[in-house]
């Protein structure tokens, strides 16, 4: 199977511990894709998907112990696809977000790549 065509798709990246962001960060850029962010903050990561054009997003579930959830509700009501990086799995989510696409921590670029590809399809 092929890595999906990544270049150009602007990924909002919502990330508290700095080396976890720095990791995703370069593995976006070696993915071709354009990151916006990062977000070690709630306040932070609205203001920007609210502010800067994003085709999707990588959310770590829990910021420094404040939920990722209100970000994700605003995504979800604007029709921006995310995915939430954690190292729960779906335990950690709300009813309304299981069955969202999870990235399970720690990943690789691999695993990255596909889910990347896989929001890149639901971008309109």
């Amino acid at each position: 199977m092929s890595a999906p065509d990544l270049a150009g798709l602007r990924v909002l990246v919502v990330e508290d511990e700095m080396m976890v962001s720095m990791l995703i960060e370069d593995m976006l850029t070696d993915l071709g894709c354009i990151v916006v962010g990062p977000a070690a903050r709630l306040d932070e990561a609205i203001a920007l998907a609210e502010g800067e054009q994003i085709d999707c997003a990588v959310l770590d579930v829990n910021l420094g112990g404040q939920p990722i959830f209100p970000l994700a509700d605003i995504l979800r009501a604007k029709g921006a696809p995310f995915a939430f990086a954690t190292g729960y799995g779906d335990a950690g989510l709300r009813d309304v977000d299981k069955g969202s696409l999870v990235l399970q921590k720690p990943f690789r670029e691999t695993d990255l790549a596909r889910i990347l590809g896989e929001l890149r399809a639901k971008v309109g």
